[in-house]
Formats: structure tokens, sequence, C-alpha cells
């Protein structure tokens, strides 16, 4: 069930209200009916989390860029070319869940705190738990990917007069058996993280949340997609470089994508990190 946003403000972060006791029998967190100009919001409140933490930005950027990298160069060096591509477009699927310590930091900036490195990451720990479930979710979807990226490999072009015409359906049968992985991962994963950074709730009921929210607001997530998929790309494109920009803004708005959009004020606060006061 999904209820006007343009009416409501989110109130996810307002721990001065009362807290319900989610109900038993309720398997998913009620959503928000979304707007067209929703994912530019969120793209805005991200540059502006960027700006405001930006040493913590360029840190988390910098250690992303450098995995992503050393995980290429490895397959480049191993000499499975195919392997390289599987990567790239498998960052997809793990990028969510590398980002978990900037929707900490975004959820601090929120609650008017000074964003701190240490307190991200014991956030991350205590979610640990719930990301594991979901890294696990991650690298069966991811290891499934790579096995189909190399059965498409079948499709690349060896020899013939007419290259470019299987050029054409290896890069259409690839995109397309890519974006069937991508959609399913991105569905799980648009607001299920953020959730449980930021609520006691657990990973199945954070999933099945994202998954209803997405699939009653599909013409924004849709355009959500776009904004995503065209700013990895120029990261990419730009050797990486731009992903130290990318990677934290996209992590930033992801959790202002949650705010808006997940009504998870049943849930209680998550817990915070030992030696923390909650402001």
């Amino acid at each position: 069930m999904c209820t006007d946003v343009t009416d409501q403000q989110p109130s996810n972060n307002k721990l001065s209200e009362p807290q319900a006791e989610p109900d038993p029998q309720q398997f998913a967190a009620p959503c928000r009916t979304l707007t067209m100009g929703a994912p530019w919001r969120w793209l805005a409140a991200g540059w502006a989390d960027y700006r405001n933490s930006l040493r913590i930005s360029l840190l988390y950027g910098l250690l992303l860029l450098l995995l992503s990298t050393g995980v290429v160069l490895l397959a480049w060096w191993l000499g499975q070319y195919v392997l390289v591509l599987a990567m790239l477009t498998g960052f997809v699927f793990i990028a969510p869940l590398l980002a978990t310590g900037l929707y900490s930091v975004s959820r601090q900036l929120q609650r008017g705190e000074t964003p701190s490195v240490q307190r991200s990451i014991l956030r991350m720990q205590l979610a640990m738990r719930d990301a594991l479930l979901f890294a696990l979710v991650l690298l069966v979807i991811f290891l499934v990917w790579v096995r189909a990226a190399s059965m498409v490999h079948v499709f690349f072009p060896v020899s013939g007069v007419q290259q470019w015409q299987a050029l054409l359906l290896f890069l259409s049968v690839g995109s397309a058996v890519g974006s069937i992985f991508a959609l399913i991962t991105f569905a799980a994963a648009a607001f299920s993280l953020p959730m449980i950074v930021d609520r006691d709730a657990d990973m199945v009921t954070a999933i099945v949340s994202s998954v209803n929210a997405v699939l009653r607001n599909k013409p924004p997530m849709l355009v959500w997609i776009g904004i995503i998929v065209t700013l990895t790309a120029a990261g990419f494109a730009s050797f990486g470089l731009g992903l130290l920009v990318v990677i934290p803004v996209l992590g930033y708005a992801s959790h202002h994508a949650y705010v808006e959009t997940i009504d998870a004020s049943a849930w209680p606060p998550a817990e915070e990190p030992v030696g923390f006061d909650r402001t």
C-alpha cells in the first residue's frame, strides 16, 4: 500500500514522535507514492551531503575506486577479458552493499550530527548480520551473472565479413541478459540497505519493502535507474576518477530516496554504536 507523498513529509528520522510496534502480520513497510521529480530531489540532497562531508566522501570514493580497479586489473592480468566485462557490469550488484557506510553518513547529517568515519564503521558493524545475508543474495546473483556473461560470449564475433552485425547481436543479447539481473538487484537493494541502517528491521522485511515500493512507483524508479546508469557510466568513462564523486553522491541520494519513499515509523530506530549518544 502506498500513500501520496505530495501531501506528506517523510518522518523516518524524527525520533521525538512515538514509535508504534510493528504488526507481526506486516511483511513490508508501507510506501509513499512518488512524483517524477523525486529522483532529482534525491540527487540534489545527495550532492548537498557530499559537500557537507567532503573528506569522508572522498575517502569512501577512493576506497571503492581502488577496490573496483584492483578487481578489474586482476581479471585482466589473468587474461580473462570476458571476466573484466562481467566485473564492470557486475559493479551494479556490489555497489549497494559497499555504500552501507555512506547511508550512515547521510543519516548522521540528517539528524544534525557531525559525520564521523568511526561512527559510520561502527554502524556498519551493527548492521553486519543483515548485510551479510544480503551479501549472500548478491553473491549468488553475481556468480550467476558471471556464468551468464561467459555464455553470452559465444555471440562475440571472431571472423566474417559483416562482423558489425554479429557485434550488434552480441551487445544486444549481453545487454538484455545483464538488464534482467540488474533490475532484480535494483528492486531488492533500492531501499532495503538504507532501511536496516536506519531502523531495527530484519533483512527479509527490508527487501520485501524495497521490492514493493519499486513495483508501486515504476515511472519515477525508471528515472532513478537512468540517473544511476548515466552517472556510473560517466564515472567509468573518466577512467574511474569520476567515481570519487559519483559513488558517494549516489549513496547519499539512496538514503534520501529511502526516507522519502518508505514509511518505516513502525520500526524502532536502529541501535546506536556504543559510546555515541543519540541526539
